[in-house]
């Protein structure tokens, strides 16, 4: 249900398009944070030194800053509403949002993501590879290799360093047969070399995919010799991040102790992290519960459904010492058109090959009405798919199309008369998601007012996002992706619209382009599959950008998708109880930075 949301601990890119969709049909409306960290200087001043000559010397005072200084000790409470269904992050089951939150306490790898960048940073790296610093080399013969130097500080919770058999070591477990891991990519690496304290490996060709490898490293001499899939549920290997397992009580809680021999400092103290002594996660699978928790300050820290009630409930709380941190998140909303012959099924009026007819739908669908509906105008209709990705590479290409019922009124007669029929619209999607249903009525309206003809066809979400995707059997269809940092994801997710990769091999449900489905195939969807095949075989930066907005042209201007908003993230913690807490609108959630919280009470 929830692998639409990947921890950075788990290597998510991989799946990410396999299982971004499946899991945005199982969260509902109600399913599925900025501030910055306030710090105290203390400003003292020196005793006044007098020197005494012939004559006396001007008064002198001097001010020094006292060292910031953050307390030790105490616990932090994070609730959630589930429960993980296994511990080891590799597994089935391991892509579990709650399994990468709590994952986070004691799992590292080679990058983590800021949650105030949105950056991927090097974490058990000097450095994230790259080829300007000489971290990745194309190498003549049309490999890829990228190295890593493991920083000398590095070590396990028992003290073992952390070296380059133990990224062998996760690289041969991934690639093992016989375990049910997703080996993508990893299984372009053709030759690997280990050190004591570096790691390379050589890729078939060179793709961006390679930055988000190794977002997890196993400890070889923890778990080698080990039933891996069998041993490591309800358990946890050695640790390498800021915590260590301590213990499960099934059915309530996740406990986490301090890791004594953590290796990262804190840079605006000096101090060791982390700082607590601990922190449980305590599961309380209801909604309601989970908040009126909160409010009694049986938990400190939640991510609660983001719906706009719960944050008004939750904003409530702020003179009371609570802070809350609603954000745009990762995961985004968008319309879509079939262009499958399948789709004569749910629509025999359909008429999607239309340019016309999809601008149409374009010049009649209020996206500042759907955001002002059905998220209380708390985030900005997307006029982009890579503002959930990037959004400094956004070119905004959407924004070309402004609501107007009469142009689309217009628009509509074209389609009407290019095509020879009386051209309609049926929208579908999923029936048990709040904001999807209250989309649906809201089209009513719209559609009317353009003259258009339109009817709802819902259905539960087993249904929609089961035979009527897989077969494309939908004529305006609606549902959730999933962004990621860095260029890796960008270039992912164009992979969705690859006309050379329709269902069940490739993730182009919409079939735009495939000719061998009854879609037509034009020069725009023949030059799209271009850009993105070379996309896939570069790691050079500014070729990179230049393919990326080229492709989001052509996706924008054939009016393949309409993007529509960003659902919202929302986290509270009691502030006046636990500081340096910020919440991480990406994958990484909000435990990200958990080795820098603070009990601030004592």
């Amino acid at each position: 249900m929830n692998t639409l949301w990947r921890s950075r601990k788990v290597t998510f890119m991989v799946l990410l398009i396999a299982f971004a969709l499946v899991a945005a049909a199982c969260s509902s409306a109600n399913d599925d944070a900025g501030g910055t960290e306030e710090t105290t200087t203390t400003t003292t001043a020196a005793p006044a030194e007098e020197t005494t000559t012939t004559t006396k010397a001007p008064e002198t005072t001097t001010t020094t800053e006292a060292p910031l200084q953050r307390p030790y000790g105490g616990e932090a409470i994070v609730g959630d509403a589930q429960e993980p269904p296994t511990l080891n992050g590799f597994v089935p089951g391991g892509d579990n949002f709650i399994v990468g939150i709590i994952g986070q306490t004691y799992a590292a790898g080679v990058y983590e993501i800021d949650g105030y960048t949105l950056e991927l940073l090097p974490e058990l790296v000097t450095e994230l590879p790259t080829v300007a610093n000489g971290g990745v080399v194309v190498n003549d013969d049309g490999t890829m290799t990228v190295k890593y130097t493991i920083r000398d500080e590095a070590v396990w919770e028992d003290g073992t360093p952390i070296s380059g058999d133990d990224f062998q070591f996760t690289l041969d477990t991934i690639m093992d047969p016989d375990l049910p891991i997703g080996k993508s990519t990893y299984e372009d690496i053709i030759d690997s070399v280990a050190g004591p304290k570096t790691f390379e490996y050589t890729l078939a060709q060179p793709t961006v995919l390679y930055e988000l490898l190794f977002g997890e490293i196993l400890p070889k001499h923890a778990i080698e010799g080990t039933a891996f899939e069998a041993d490591w549920n309800e358990t946890r290997w050695v640790s390498n991040g800021p915590f260590k397992f301590e213990s499960w009580a099934k059915g309530e809680s996740v406990t986490v102790v301090r890791n004594d021999n953590y290796w990262k400092t804190d840079p605006e103290t000096g101090q060791q992290l982390p700082y607590l002594d601990s922190i449980t996660f305590k599961f309380i699978p209801e909604s309601e519960s989970l908040i009126t928790a909160f409010k009694a300050r049986e938990v400190d820290v939640i991510q609660p459904d983001p719906n706009t009630e719960v944050i008004e409930t939750l904003q409530a709380l702020e003179p009371d010492g609570a802070r809350v941190e609603v954000l745009s998140g990762p995961v985004w909303e968008h319309l879509n058109f079939q262009f499958s012959d399948a789709r004569f099924e749910m629509n025999a009026n359909s008429c999607n090959e239309d340019y016309n007819m999809r601008l149409a739908v374009a010049q009649t669908v209020d996206k500042r009405v759907l955001t002002d509906e059905i998220l209380a105008g708390q985030v900005e209709p997307l006029e982009s798919f890579v503002d959930a990705f990037s959004p400094t590479l956004s070119q905004e290409a959407w924004a070309q199309y402004s609501v107007d019922n009469g142009a689309a009124a217009e628009s509509y007669a074209k389609a009407v008369e290019a095509t020879g029929k009386e051209c309609s619209v049926t929208f579908s999607t999923t029936s048990n998601n709040d904001a999807r249903v209250k989309m649906s009525e809201l089209f009513v309206g719209m559609f009317e007012a353009s003259g258009i003809p339109y009817t709802n066809e819902l259905q539960d979400s087993s249904l929609f996002f089961g035979e009527t995707l897989d077969n494309g059997q939908w004529d305006l269809g609606e549902w959730a992706w999933v962004g990621s940092p860095g260029l890796s994801g960008l270039v992912g997710i164009f992979d969705i619209w690859d006309p050379e990769a329709p269902p069940p091999d490739g993730g182009n449900y919409y079939r735009w382009g495939v000719e061998a489905e009854g879609a037509y195939s034009d020069e725009a969807s023949a030059r799209f599959a271009e850009v993105r095949d070379e996309m896939n075989a570069t790691v050079d930066e500014g070729e990179l950008l230049a393919l990326i907005n080229e492709g989001e042209n052509i996706i924008a201007d054939n009016l393949v998708i309409i993007p529509l908003y960003a659902r919202l993230v929302t986290a509270a913690v009691w502030d006046d109880e636990v500081g340096g807490f910020k919440h991480n609108p990406t994958q990484a959630g909000h435990t990200w930075n958990v080795e820098f919280w603070y009990r601030t009470d004592i």
